[in-house]
Order: structure tokens, then C-alpha cells, then sequence
């Protein structure tokens, strides 16, 4: 029985020119997704247009006002209809489409918005009076004067009324208002010298500000640093490392957080190419490569990073949103992310997130049983050789407690007592201190210049095993141990040639495969310190990483994890008693080997308490 095709009628299909409108209205469905891509369009042009202060004003999520208020350059009273046609700008000769260097270039945005919505510009050039144009869905009213002392206000009502099907797919006034606010402050961060104000105006009157960041001053890191701690919070900007490299003509700068200021979802990661946010596949997959071995599966790094580079080496015209780019060589971008990270990681040493002590601290702080105000008391901090004296006016066996250790602690001999008394005041000036005693035979307490620390010994010394079997594995490279019968696997055309793109990097991993003619592989060697695995599914779960993200790093994380299991077992166990000797040397140890700050899942090593916020604790000012 024959079927019939149901895109094909009985009448044979005509082609025809479609009119300005519809062409503009399918247009603005590429252009103008949901509120958040007209704002976004209206204040990268007023970023276009020089603008120090943009202001944009919103109801009901965008849905039905949208107002972007800028200071910049304006739009001559002779330009306002041209600048509502489609493919029209000032951005862009058309000789050169790799040469962009403003964020806008098509000449569809204006269009696409007059065309789905009731779209209002009013601006004014110097030394010349104001303008007004008004379109509908579409129709342009003449252009007549107006009111303006400078640069540019567009005004967008009704978004979609002229497409009301595109409002079924609307969400909540909240959910677009968040988007906004999304949209909004990536902008703000690719530009620390404008001044951005948010408001909500839903339901008439001022409204209320709901984001607004002022105009930073200093040099680019001083305003970029302001800029991240106003828009992603101040524990952020504590907490991130300063990257700044440059390859091969590109350069990577930014801000990125410590492996212990994780995130549970990616929600901290910003990346912008020649101050356009965009959200790259291949940048993010470099981005988490780089924490690769600090954080387990479920956390997230945090980061602000910024790419610059020729307008010629990356292609900004691969979507509609312009979202996406394409690197000429994108090997050179993704290395640059990742060594530039490991190595600001790296020299990071030990430091870990300070969120951690903070989090501490407010475990630690009681709840107030009344409301009534609390006492304050000043107290003078005793002076060593005060606190020697008070021990000795107390009950006998008192006295030994001023050079003393907690009870867990093997006493040294006298002569190694004496001289690691004269060496404690030394080790306290160090970042983690003297060891001061052991609790729970598990943790480390040991005092610094200004504080404490509190050290969970297994995962620190676990960390430190695991970093020296790094080392010797990437000095003597990882052992393979050949198949007495080579595992052929069949792929396709396309997986095959995808896989043995990367076979050298397989290779120093331990795995060898090679061709088999056709579209086959055949697997002859695997990493020895996997032991006995399934060739066949090590392939198809590297191609599938592949696929997804560009890259592999499924055999690496095997064989670290077998490190970090073996680390696990040959560390300093929870339970064991250590001497004062055996401690210092840990703190030490942990000084000079880096991210020992956390442990192989990116958790902390260790607590630092400012001496400060624990006498606030007690009631002391």
C-alpha cells in the first residue's frame, strides 16, 4: 500500500515572496526570544553608542514596557527611519564581516522590535534638536520633534501583541524579570566604567531599583575586581584568584575562584569574548578541565573570564543571539584557559576559601535565649609573661600548661622540648602556625600571628600523597600493559576518524589504539595501573565525552581516581595520635605544596578563625 507524503498537497506548492512584515516578524523570532533578548539588543546599543549611564525601566517582566534610557552619541532626526529598516547600521561597512568590533552589526534588531511590538525611539544628536518615530507591528509613523537633552530613549510596549501566539510561551512576570536581571548584569560586568540602573516600574509610579551598578574607577583589575564583588557578591571577589595570559595573540584575564568556593550548579561562570557574554561550549568544557582535579562531578567552579583578541580570529556571526562564537583555533583558546588557571591555582598554595571560617563562625554563634541587648566587655589581652604568672598562682600542675600540648600529644624528650620552644615563636609568624595540640585525635589546632587554624589531618595529608603521585606519574609517565589479544572495536566512519584524532593524547595515558582497517580500532595497550578493564566500553564512553564536549578526560580521571584511593589509604588516618614534631612538619609540608588548601573533592583541609571575630564570639570588642 502506498502512503502518502504529508508535506507534499495535491496542488503543486508555489513559491512566493513573503512582505516586509512577515519578513520582519520571522526575523524578531530569531532576534527577540523572550523579553530579556530586546533588552539585551537595546543596551549593547547603547554600549555601541558610547553611553556612560544606561538606565532601563521594566513592567510585568518586560512584557509590557521595556525602556532603555542612554547618555551616548544619538540618532540624527534624517536616520531615524533608516535605522528602523532592516540591515541597516552604523556598526559595519558590509566589506568585512570577521572585522567587527561593536556588539551589534546585522542592522535587524530595531526592525525585528517595531515589527512584534509598539516600538517608540526618541533621540537627539549635539547641536541638534530632538527626534521622535513611532512603528507598530511594523508601520512607521513620520518622524517629529521631541523632547531630549541628550542621546537616545527607546521605548518597547506590548511586546509580541502583534504575534500573540509567541505570548503562550511567556513565563511568569518573575521568571522574565529574572532574566532581565541576568541579562543586565553580564552586560555590567564587560563594562565596569557604565553606570547600569534596573528598575521595576510594574503597576506605574518610580518603581524600584532592583539592580544598579556605579561607574568603577582605577585600572582595568581595580575597576573589573569592583565591578565582580557588586554584581556577584563580595565573597566572590575575596575569594578569586587575578588571571591575566596571553598566546598566541590571545589574551585571557579575569577573576576565578578558589576550588573551595565551589558552586553546586554552573550558575557562577561568566565568559565573555572581546567584552561580548557569551555561552561557549568549548570555553566552558576548558573551564572545567582546569578544576578538573580539585572539584568532584557535582561541584562547579566559579569564574569571570574575559577574551581578547582579534576580531579576525573569531567568528561572533555562528547565531542568531550571537551567544556563540567560533575560534579560528580553538586548541589555542581552551589551553590558554587551562594552563592560565592551573597555574594561578597553583600558586594559590595552600589559601583556602575564607566562606569556609565564615560558615564556621556562624555555626559556632549562640542564639540569643532573650532580646535583650547584650553586654560588651573590654578586656585587655594578657602578655606572655602575665599568663606564665597566673598559671603559677593556680593549683599545682597548672604551670606546665603554658608550653604545653593537649593530653593526646607523645611528650618529646627535653631537649627537643627546649629547642621547639624557641622555635614556636618563629612557626607561629607562618600562614598556618605552630601546632598547639590535637582533638579527637583527628584534628589539628595550631595558632598563628592572628588567629587559629584547625586542620583535618587525614584529608590534608591525603592531599599531600596524592599531589607527590601526581608528580611521579607525570615524571615517569604511566605504565601500559599490552593485551595478549588486542580488543577490536567497530565504530563508524565518523567515531573512528574522531578517535584517533586524539590517539597521542590517549598514548601518554597508557592507552594505545591504532587502526584496523575499515572503520575498526583495535585497543593493544591499557593504563597498568587500571588492571583489568572493558576496552570496548573505555571507547564508547570516550567517544561519548568527545561528542559532548570536544574532549576526553574519562581515562585521566580513572587513573586519578586510583590515585586518590590509593593516597586515601597510605595518609595519616583519623584516630591516630601524632607528636608536636609530626604536626609542625604537616603544617609545613602543607606551605609548600600547592592546593593543599583542599582535599581530592574540593573540600577544605582546613579552618583559619581570626583572633578577632573569636573574641567577638565571647562579647569582646
Amino acid at each position: 500500500m502506498a502512503q502518502t507524503n504529508p508535506n507534499i498537497g495535491e496542488k503543486r506548492p508555489v513559491i512566493r515572496q513573503l512582505d516586509d512584515a512577515a519578513i520582519n516578524r520571522i526575523a524578531a523570532g530569531e532576534v527577540v526570544e523572550r523579553p530579556a533578548s530586546a533588552v539585551k539588543e537595546l543596551v549593547e546599543n547603547a554600549i555601541d553608542a558610547g553611553a556612560t549611564r544606561i538606565a532601563i525601566d521594566i513592567a510585568d517582566g518586560g512584557k509590557t514596557l521595556i525602556r532603555v534610557t542612554d547618555d551616548g552619541c544619538g540618532i540624527a532626526a534624517e536616520d531615524l527611519p533608516l535605522a528602523l529598516s532592516r540591515h541597516a547600521t552604523s556598526k559595519i561597512d558590509g566589506s568585512d564581516l570577521l572585522n567587527i568590533h561593536t556588539f551589534g552589526f546585522r542592522g535587524e534588531a530595531l526592525p525585528s522590535l517595531g515589527a512584534v511590538g509598539r516600538l517608540t525611539i526618541t533621540s537627539r544628536v549635539p547641536g541638534a534638536d530632538a527626534a521622535q518615530v513611532h512603528v507598530a507591528g511594523g508601520k512607521m509613523d513620520a518622524v517629529k520633534p521631541a523632547a531630549l537633552r541628550a542621546g537616545t530613549v527607546v521605548e518597547l510596549r506590548d511586546l509580541f501583541y502583534a504575534t500573540p501566539a509567541r505570548l503562550k510561551f511567556m513565563r511568569t512576570d518573575r521568571a522574565e524579570g529574572q532574566a532581565i536581571t541576568d541579562i543586565v548584569k553580564r552586560l555590567a560586568m564587560a563594562e565596569p566604567s557604565v553606570t547600569f540602573a534596573l528598575r521595576d516600574v510594574s503597576g506605574g509610579g518610580e518603581g524600584r531599583v532592583t539592580f544598579r551598578a556605579d561607574r568603577e574607577n582605577g585600572d582595568l583589575f581595580d575597576a573589573l575586581h569592583a565591578r565582580l564583588a557588586r554584581v556577584i557578591g563580595r565573597e566572590f571577589a575575596e575569594n578569586a584568584l587575578q588571571i591575566d595570559a596571553s598566546r598566541d595573540g590571545i589574551r585571557l584575564y579575569g577573576y576565578a575562584a578558589l576550588p573551595t568556593y565551589s558552586r553546586g550548579a554552573a550558575v557562577t561562570q561568566y565568559l565573555f569574548v572581546n567584552g561580548r557574554p557569551v555561552r561557549d561550549k568549548m570555553l566552558t568544557g576548558a573551564l572545567r578541565a582546569a578544576y578538573f582535579d580539585f572539584l568532584s562531578r557535582d561541584r562547579h567552579p566559579a569564574a569571570a573570564l574575559f577574551i581578547d583578541c582579534d576580531p579576525t580570529l573569531v567568528d561572533v556571526n555562528v547565531h542568531p543571539a550571537k551567544s556563540e562564537v567560533r575560534f579560528r583555533d580553538p586548541g589555542v583558546a581552551r589551553g590558554l584557559i587551562v594552563s592560565s588557571l592551573r597555574h594561578a591555582l597553583a600558586e594559590a598554595g595552600h589559601r583556602a576559601s575564607s566562606t569556609v571560617a565564615n560558615a564556621t563562625l556562624g555555626a559556632m554563634r549562640p542564639e540569643p535565649a532573650q532580646p535583650a541587648p547584650a553586654r560588651v566587655y573590654q578586656m585587655d589581652r594578657p602578655s606572655p609573661a602575665a599568663r606564665t604568672a597566673a598559671y603559677r598562682a593556680q593549683a599545682p600542675g597548672f604551670a606546665e600548661l603554658a608550653n604545653d600540648y593537649s593530653g593526646s600529644i607523645v611528650e618529646p624528650t627535653p631537649v627537643a622540648q627546649v629547642a621547639e620552644m624557641q622555635e614556636q615563636p618563629q612557626a607561629q609568624n607562618l600562614p598556618l602556625g605552630a601546632a598547639r595540640g590535637q582533638v579527637h585525635e583527628n584534628y589539628i589546632i595550631a595558632q598563628t600571628a592572628d588567629g587559629m587554624v584547625i586542620v583535618d589531618q587525614h584529608a590534608a595529608h591525603e592531599r599531600l600523597v596524592y599531589e607527590k603521585l601526581k608528580t611521579q606519574m607525570a615524571e615517569n609517565g604511566v605504565a601500559a600493559q599490552a593485551l595478549l589479544i588486542p580488543e577490536i572495536v567497530e565504530l563508524s566512519d565518523g567515531d573512528c576518524a574522531r578517535l584517533m584524532a586524539v590517539a597521542d593524547d590517549l598514548t601518554r595515558l597508557g592507552l594505545t589504539i591504532e587502526p584496523f582497517g575499515g572503520s575498526a580500532i583495535a585497543v593493544r595497550e591499557t593504563p597498568a595501573i587500571l588492571g583489568e578493564v572493558d576496552a570496548r566500553a573505555m571507547i564508547l564512553d570516550i567517544l561519548d565525552e568527545l561528542a559532548d564536549q570536544g574532549e576526553s578526560q574519562m581515562v585521566q580521571a580513572r587513573i586519578e581516581a586510583i590515585l586518590s584511593r590509593v593516597a586515601c589509604h597510605g595518609s595519616i588516618r583519623s584516630g591516630r595520635r601524632m607528636r608536636a614534631e609530626e604536626m609542625n612538619a604537616l603544617l609545613r609540608e602543607m606551605e609548600a605544596t600547592p592546593h593543599s588548601g583542599q582535599c581530592n573533592h574540593g573540600r577544605p583541609t582546613y579552618v583559619e578563625l581570626k583572633l578577632s571575630d573569636i573574641e567577638r564570639l565571647f562579647g569582646r570588642s
